[in-house]
């Protein structure tokens, strides 16, 4: 027997009104074959598996995917340096917040991460959901400080006198305990919480994490098995946790012609080398590199221009500041750390922004609208000469301005 997750779609096959026969129409046809209309029901569950039961799941068409557990990670950041004396952090300026006539008001937002500080000054008059995937109560609070700093920076109000947030207008957000003071979670923790943000109504989620697949390995060896074997256990193990999520994105998708979507925003990661040798670069790791999700690298501020920050995974699709980022940090106060986990809740704040300007103007307002407006409004001319398009993506990442609109 062996403990995987199981992805179903609770609502495939079952027609409610009309022909029975009748397929659904549009985007989510082709994946969910569901009945007029009706919505894909994402339900995730942790279950004991013979090799039997893997045949019986095989031919199960509401079974969406099957994955093994493995591993995740925050991102790790690095100490930034001290604060400046601006009014606003140098992100939040960067990404165009400060000026921007939205402030996110009314958009619902969920962060996915080690949780967060409820009773720091930056959340004041913010209703926190809080949810722990990990164990334990849900209003346990972040005692890491990694998703308190996350959470700064997409909606923190002003801290010190200073503006740390990029959506401060955000009166409502789920914060999702995915991962564990150590930084350490599990695959099952982050879909579990992803689908009680996007049932709960966040139209953005924020997440600076990744798959471990070293993590994952190395625990294999641990147990004994042979290198070799751990490693080929540990990639069908990501391979399957990637389809899991892609297929998780896939009723996301199919979700947003019913209730708009879900804007998903992933740290790029920080496996990348470039201050060792311009070479040593790694790709988008996942969950940033799965389809749909918007992923972030990290910028940096330089003499002639923003450059890419040297530890910051190639191919994002948009980028953001990530280096000397100060927001709010655990017990009070704010603390400055550099990580794409920094760019990733700028980029989540603008989604924020976006979504508040679409919902003024007659276009139909959708997950992949608000997408599509941030790359087509990312700048592009702020870089310094010799900045690879594909280390910075799209561009920065802007909040909307009046003359956008």
């Amino acid at each position: 027997m062996s403990k995987l997750i199981i992805l179903r779609d609770e609502n495939f096959g079952r027609p409610q009104g009309g022909d029975p026969f009748t397929f659904g129409m549009g985007p989510s046809a082709p994946m969910s074959g569901l009945g007029a209309g009706d919505p894909p029901a994402p339900s995730l569950s942790i279950e004991d598996v013979s090799k039997a039961d893997m045949r019986d799941l095989g031919r199960d068409p509401a079974v969406r995917a099957v994955a093994a557990p493995m591993p995740t990670k925050l991102i790790e950041p690095m100490a930034g340096q001290g604060a400046d004396a601006a009014n606003a952090t140098w992100g939040v300026a960067e990404v165009g917040a400060v000026d921007s006539p939205f402030d996110g008001a009314g958009v619902k937002v969920a962060v996915l991460d080690t949780g967060i500080d409820p009773n720091h000054e930056a959340f004041a008059g913010v209703t926190l959901d809080m949810k722990n995937f990990t164990g334990g109560p849900d209003d346990t609070p972040d005692g890491q400080g990694h998703g308190t700093h996350c959470a700064g920076t997409v909606f923190g109000r002003d801290t010190g006198g200073k503006r740390i947030g990029v959506a401060t207008g955000v009166t409502d957000a789920m914060i999702g305990k995915v991962l564990a003071d150590s930084g350490g979670g599990s695959s099952e923790m982050l879909f579990a919480g992803m689908q009680w943000a996007q049932q709960g109504g966040a139209k953005v989620i924020s997440m600076s994490l990744g798959f471990d697949f070293p993590g994952m390995v190395k625990r294999l060896v641990d147990a004994g098995w042979p290198t070799d074997l751990a490693a080929s256990a540990g990639l069908e193990a990501y391979r399957a946790n990637l389809r899991a999520f892609d297929a998780l994105m896939d009723m996301f998708r199919a979700m947003a012609q019913f209730d708009g979507g879900t804007v998903v925003v992933a740290a790029s990661g920080n496996e990348s080398r470039r201050d060792q040798n311009p070479n040593f670069e790694v790709s988008a790791s996942l969950p940033s590199a799965a389809v749909g999700v918007v992923s972030v690298g990290a910028l940096q501020q330089g003499g002639n221009g923003l450059t890419v920050a040297g530890f910051s995974n190639t191919n994002p699709i948009l980028s953001a500041p990530g280096v000397n980022v100060e927001s709010a940090a655990v017990g009070g106060g704010t603390v400055a750390f550099n990580g794409t986990s920094m760019a990733c809740p700028h980029v989540a704040g603008v989604a924020a922004l976006w979504w508040q300007a679409l919902s003024g103007t007659p276009v139909p307002l959708s997950a992949d609208g608000v997408k599509a407006r941030m790359r087509a409004t990312a700048d592009r001319t702020v870089f310094a000469a010799g900045v690879d398009i594909a280390d910075r993506g799209d561009g920065l990442a802007k909040a909307p301005s009046a003359n956008m609109m």
